[in-house]
Parts: C-alpha cells; structure tokens; sequence
C-alpha cells in the first residue's frame, strides 16, 4: 500500500501591505519548513503540502493556502540510504542498554551501530550519554549517507510518553540543526513500535511542533537566518488522521508565533493601538467566523470602566478595549466560553515606580503576555474552527505610566459593577484592568471564564520561571484546564484560595484596597478578581509569570496558547 507522505510547510504570508508599523518591520528570511512522516522502507510516499499563515505582526492580514500537492518518491527509504545532513535519534535510557561486547539491544541502534563499525556505540559511552532528557549529542562519523548522526535523550519515557519529552525532541532537532548550519535532516525513535496509533498522531504532533518552534526566529528587529528547511520523520504511521492532527500542530503553532511575537515587540512599537489593530486583523482573516468590536474611551465610560480608564490615565497612548467574537460556521452554539487576558503593553508601576534591583522594569513589554497568549488563541481557532462553541476574546489593554493626569496612590476607582477600590498601590494595575475585563465578560453571557495575566511576583517565586499558578472555585474547571494542560505539555499547579485572606483586602473607605500584605500575595490577587466575576459563571485566574519569558533566550515562549485551544476544543461538541 502506498504511504502517504505528509507535509507541513511554513511560507511566508503574500498579504498585501499593512498599515502598522510593522509593516516596517517585515522579514522574508524564515523560510519555508516542512514536515514529512515516511514509514521505515516505504516503496512510494504522496506527498501533502500544506500552507501555515506565518503569524508574524504586520502579516497577519489572509494568507495564501496552497492546496495539497501530491507527489511520489522513487525509491525505497532506508534509515542507512537516507540522505541529508543530520539523523537524528530519540532514545530512551532503555533503549542503550548493550550486551557483553558493547551492542546496542535495541534494533535500530544496533543497525546504525553496524554500519558505522561500533562507532556510536564507542562514541556514545565517551560522551557518558545516557539519554536523560535534555542530553544530546551530535556526531560527524563517516559510513552513513547522512553527514551527521544525533542522539536525543527521551528519559525513562513510556510508550504512552508525555507531549513535553517529545516537543523537547524537536526542539533539540532544531537547535542542533542551528549549531551545525543543517538545512536537512530526519528523526526517527529508536523505539516506536510499541507505540499505538494514537500514540504515533500525537508524537509526531508533538515532535512537529518542537521543530517548528524551535526553528522559529523572531528576526524583525535583527539580521538572521534559520538554516533548516526540512524535516522527515520515520516509522510514526501515515494516512489522513496523520495530516489531521499535523494540520492541527500548524495551526496551534502559528497561534504560539503570534503570541510569541507580540510579547517580543518592544512597548514602543507595540502599543494599546497596535495590539487593537492586531486583534482587527485576526478578525479580518477569519471573518467567516471571528467579528471584532474594539471600545474607545468614551464608550468605555459610558461602560463605566473607572477601574480600568484609572490605569490608562496617565498614558498619552490612549487605551483600547478590545473583544473578539469566535462563533462556529455552522450548527448550534451548545457553550460560551471566554478568554481574558490581561494586556498593559508597558508598566512603569505608575507612581509606585519599579525601581531597584530586580524590579525588571526594563522587560515590563511582557506585562501583555496574558492578552498575547488569548490572541494568539483566536488566531488558531478561526483556522481551526471548532463547532458548537462561542469564544469570546477580551483584552483591556492600555499602558500604566505617570503623569499629572495619573492615578495617585489613595485613589478611589470604581469598577462597572459599582464596587469601588482604594488604590494603595499602583503598580497592582493589572488586576484593576482585569476587574472590568471579566465584569465584561459575564455580560456577554458566559459560563465559563479563564483569565491570564503576568499578575504577580509571588507567583513566580513560589512555583518559579516554568509553572503558572491556577486560581479557581470550580473543581470541574480545575480538572478540565489541568487535563488540556497534560496533553500540551505546559505546566499548571492549583494553588489555594484561602478565604480568611480577604481580610488583608478591606478599606477603611471603600468596598476593598487592591494590595494586600506581601505573604500570599498571588492568592489575595485571586481574591480581589473573584469580585468581579458573576457567582453563577466558572472562572478561573492564571498566575503566568513565570512561564511567559525564558530568561536564558530573552525572548517570548508563547505559553498559554495550545493549553487554551485544547480547553476550548474540549468543550467544543
């Protein structure tokens, strides 16, 4: 039976010229990547290319897709034919196990072994690989078609392995690929054939999307190329569900791009208007099935917004609330869902100025990763368009600056739900956008509600640079955004909402002071935005900021956007 031979690819967008300022700021250097699953020794492939609208600010206008083109290979592929320039293997700490005389148990590895004389098993015992997760080694040894061969720890991986070790899988594909200039090369696991076909899907998934993000450069603001152009995976299986779940890691991934870029995007190229009218195109692309309704000033305080209108006073960049609308193309609407995430594009702390060390204040263009992360979900979810649910994308984004027109700390705000705060520090801004964020969000009808925002630091040093906090009443809520977690991979932890804590929140002058003391600090900011969020709704508060920047990198990650695609699709029917 002939294999089907399916192929990602990333092209840059062909859409006319925008507006934006990124307009300025396009590169044409990343170029196109694809992904192919060929089964070990296949007679032919067909060939499915696919099109990914590159999600780059100032391109997210529609794309051209390509239809699938079906080609068909000549030959039989072989591990040892292979021709490229790194073949790279994902291994287990089971799969090097050897015998007496130094051989690998595992066959494919005995087989690369054989070719290269004992070479990878010599060479693999010298570099005391082990294939713990995050171990690699890479080797230019002669005997094989291929320039290189690469091994990629897996850990103790099961069969049944986490979407995490083989998304670091193609990660370390694509930085190896980087370090050696390598513009080709193949993965194959050295143990696959246990796998069930839905464990193939969801590997190669997993493995497509490690490569595709790290591959993905953002250079706009820098001269640079990403050498790799393709990737060919063996042995993961074949056929239309494979291109199904592929399509899906496409979409999912140009979803992170986005998010990614908007959190890289410095505050002064990215502000309140550049991210509305980065919400606008979203909507332009998909307009069969996103609409976008974006609030001045005056429309927000005929709302009522005092909460948040106080944050954006002091700012000569005006701010702008922003709603997107997803309904599906067809049928019923069985769930409303919304997605709010929190959007200052620059805070100076206000009049509570961050200063000091430590105080970051130079990296506060990462304050709109909450927003960055809900947009970059609408983005994958009009390509993906899931039935039978109604998404609602909300950003109240604005800057928190200082000025005489600024909120002074003592000042009281009112919220459009007529709760009024005492503002006794104003570099807990983001909670106060917030608070009208999700009075706006009961009003559009819904019954579930999920908040991100880089909120506070006590989150980050209590669980750290790579877990976000969750916040929720709602154990069912808990269970089904901990469950979209698991199969992404991105890190969640429930933390407590201690009641007894409100007590540090009361005002002597109004219903509640917007900081508490510091211990609990993420918790009492759960508090304060659970006043704001109609009893009858389930909602939970994501604490990311730690997740949202890699320090290492200094650049983006993009959490928060798959976990919140597969949440919605689970509640899709």
């Amino acid at each position: 039976m002939a294999a089907i031979r399916a192929s990602l690819t990333l092209v840059a967008s062909t859409s006319s010229s925008s507006s934006s300022v990124f307009t300025k700021l396009r590169s044409s250097r990343f170029s196109g990547l694809s992904f192919s699953v060929i089964p070990l020794c296949s007679r032919r492939g067909r060939r499915m290319a696919h099109a990914l609208a590159r999600a780059t600010l100032g391109l997210t206008q529609p794309a051209h897709i390509e239809t699938p083109k079906i080609c068909f290979a000549a030959k039989e592929v072989d591990l040892v034919e292979w021709k490229g320039d790194i073949l790279a293997v994902g291994v287990t700490e089971k799969d090097l196990a050897k015998d007496e005389n130094l051989k690998f148990h595992n066959a494919i590895l005995n087989k690369l072994d054989s070719q290269l004389g004992g070479l990878l098993s010599e060479a693999s015992s010298e570099e005391e690989f082990s294939g713990k997760v995050g171990q690699s080694t890479i080797l230019r040894l002669p005997g094989l078609c291929t320039k290189r061969v690469g091994l990629i720890g897996l850990g103790q991986c099961s069969l049944a392995s986490s979407t995490a070790a083989y998304r670091s899988l193609g990660e370390a594909v694509a930085s190896a690929a980087k370090a050696s200039q390598a513009n080709s090369v193949a993965v194959v696991l050295a143990s696959s054939e246990g796998l069930s076909a839905e464990s193939k899907l969801q590997t190669a998934s997993a493995i497509a999307t490690g490569a595709v993000l790290g591959t993905y450069e953002d250079n706009r603001f820098k001269i640079e190329e990403a050498p790799l152009k393709s990737v060919d995976f063996f042995g993961l299986g074949t056929g239309p569900e494979l291109e199904k779940k592929l399509k899906y890691a496409e979409d999912v991934c140009a979803g992170i791009i986005l998010g990614k870029e908007l959190v890289n995007a410095p505050a002064n190229v990215l502000t309140p208007g550049v991210l509305a009218e980065e919400a606008k195109k979203i909507a332009s692309m998909y307009s069969d099935v996103v609409s976008a309704t974006i609030l001045d000033v005056d429309q927000c305080k005929e709302l009522k917004m005092g909460s948040y209108l106080g944050v954006a006073a002091a700012s000569a960049n005006p701010p702008h609330f922003i709603h997107l609308c997803y309904k599906p193309p067809s049928g019923p609407v069985k769930t409303k869902l919304a997605l709010v995430g929190k959007g200052l594009t620059f805070d100076s702390g206000g009049y509570n100025i961050k200063t000091g060390p430590g105080c970051s204040i130079e990296l506060m263009k990462f304050d709109m990763a909450g927003s960055a992360a809900v947009l970059g979900a609408a983005k994958a979810l009009g390509q993906i368009k899931p039935p039978g649910v109604e998404v609602h994308f909300i950003v109240a984004a604005c800057e928190n600056m200082i000025s005489g027109t600024g909120m002074r700390p003592g000042d009281v705000v009112t919220a459009s739900n007529g709760k009024t705060i005492e503002v006794n520090n104003t570099d807990a801004e983001g909670r106060l956008t917030l608070a009208d964020a999700l009075v706006y969000a009961c009003n559009q009808g819904a019954e579930k509600i999920v908040d991100l925002a880089t909120l506070t630091g006590a989150c980050r040093v209590a669980l750290g640079p790579s877990i976000a906090g969750i916040f929720t009443p709602s154990d069912d809520l808990a269970k089904e955004v901990l469950g979209a977690s698991e199969f992404t991979g991105e890190k969640l932890w429930r933390m407590p909402m201690e009641e007894s804590y409100w007590d540090s929140m009361k005002s002597g002058i109004a219903d509640m002071v917007n900081t508490g003391g510091r211990q609990g600090g993420a918790i009492t900011a759960a508090l304060f935005l659970k006043q704001f969020v109609d009893e009858k709704v389930q909602w939970m508060h994501i604490d990311m900021a730690g997740p949202v920047w890699n320090d290492k990198k200094t650049a983006a990650t993009g959490f928060g956007v798959s976990t919140l695609v597969e949440w919605v699709l689970k509640n899709s029917s």
